[in-house]
């Protein structure tokens, strides 16, 4: 038995096309520009490519971007008021704030600042309660698109026994908020949990997000289930080559086990972005009432 791999990029690609059909006909309906603020501060590589990427992605599907490229030494004053103008702004729908941020300025302090109808990363205090107690919120985009992806294989999720490897605010709680939320039966385990071989062969579906290189192995899966990887780590060099990008999951153990399992790169990370896409319409629909 081989795994089917989930095709992550497809799927958003698909889902920007459809999304790119909603804009438009919001844009009509409307004769508004839904419009999204990415702030990165620093040179932080990843976070340089990684926003140019959304930034193309928004304007692509008919949306406005506004980039903001601080320097590394700005100070959390001057980055918090940057955001209150944005808050204000009726141009912006959507604020994102790259992560990470320089260690002299407050993450929490910073994500706080953004205004909940605005926080189209879900990050927002108030977006994780509304979540947590089952109301209309904006979702955080990595387990959205996790969650979409699951049922576009399954469909109703309703009875499946779901183990979320990984407790973060970012992916790990809100992950299984949304998987109770579809009537899962949810473990939430972690590096410290006992057994964690043996809870994770439990599951129906398996939701990856611990941060440690191919620590889940073949034997630690159920033979069927599917596995979503959200890990992405980078492997040394090896003999001058470039660093192996790897997930969570040691994929090719995976593969001979489990049903249905994302490959890493191409498959949760491309959903990423398009979901982000689809909170800033939901905020601008939210805006105008």
């Amino acid at each position: 038995m081989s795994a089917e791999v989930i095709d992550g990029k497809a799927f958003a690609d698909g889902l920007l096309r459809a999304l790119e059909d909603d804009v438009r006909a919001f844009k009509k309906e409307h004769d508004l520009v839904p419009g999204l603020a990415v702030v990165v501060v620093g040179h932080d590589p990843a976070s340089q490519i990684y926003v140019g990427s959304k930034a193309r992605r928004t304007v692509e599907i008919g949306m406005r971007s506004y980039e903001h490229r601080l320097e590394e030494a700005t100070s959390e004053a001057d980055l918090l008021a940057l955001i209150r103008r944005l808050n204000s702004a009726p141009e912006v729908h959507g604020i994102l704030v790259q992560l990470p941020l320089p260690p002299h300025i407050d993450d929490a302090a910073v994500l706080d600042a953004i205004a909940p109808e605005k926080d189209v990363d879900g990050f927002h205090v108030i977006n994780a309660g509304r979540l947590a107690t089952g109301q209309s919120a904006l979702v955080p985009c990595t387990p959205s698109g996790c969650l979409q992806l699951l049922k576009s294989i399954h469909g109703d999720l309703a009875g499946m026994r779901a183990l979320v490897l990984g407790r973060s605010n970012i992916v790990g709680k809100p992950m299984a908020q949304l998987l109770l939320a579809e009537s899962c039966t949810v473990t939430i385990a972690h590096s410290r949990t006992r057994d964690l071989p043996g809870e994770c062969r439990r599951a129906d579906i398996l939701v990856a997000a611990v941060g440690r290189p191919r620590m889940v192995k073949g034997d630690w899966i159920k033979p069927g289930a599917t596995v979503i990887d959200v890990g992405i780590n980078r492997l040394p060099a090896v003999d001058g080559g470039k660093g192996k990008i790897v997930g969570d999951v040691d994929f090719e153990e995976a593969l001979a086990v489990a049903g249905h399992i994302t490959p890493v790169p191409g498959g949760v990370g491309p959903m990423t972005i398009a979901c982000l896409l689809q909170n800033t319409l939901k905020a601008a629909r939210v805006q105008i009432g």
